[in-house]
């Protein structure tokens, strides 16, 4: 990551992924389970539902919404997410190609 100044104050550039920057393990994992959230709550206050209607919807517990709303997913595999972006109405498109580096990344894109 590059640093450089601005008035005094030392300034360093995000590698794109906060998880990664800040030094935390699986940082891949939580950046596409962070993308995943948001779009839940977007669903969530687009579709104005209760916690309690979202709940039952998407299969989980309302506490477990509650716990999302607050930015807790980490009890919440990608896979129960994806469900739940499903069962809110949206698809979910996953694509595989070679990748540029020797390791692959995962990436959410939104449309």
């Amino acid at each position: 990551m590059a640093k450089h100044m601005i008035d005094d104050i030392e300034i360093e550039t995000s590698s794109g992924n906060v998880f990664a920057d800040l030094g935390l393990p699986d940082a891949e994992k939580l950046k596409i389970k962070s993308g995943l959230v948001i779009e839940i709550r977007k669903a969530i206050r687009n579709l104005g539902l209760t916690q309690q209607a979202a709940a039952k919807r998407m299969g989980i517990s309302q506490p477990k919404v509650s716990d999302m709303m607050r930015g807790d997913f980490a009890n919440l595999s990608e896979r129960k997410l994806m469900e739940c972006l499903n069962r809110l109405g949206y698809d979910i498109e996953i694509k595989v190609r070679p990748a540029a580096d020797p390791v692959g990344h995962l990436t959410l894109a939104v449309a």
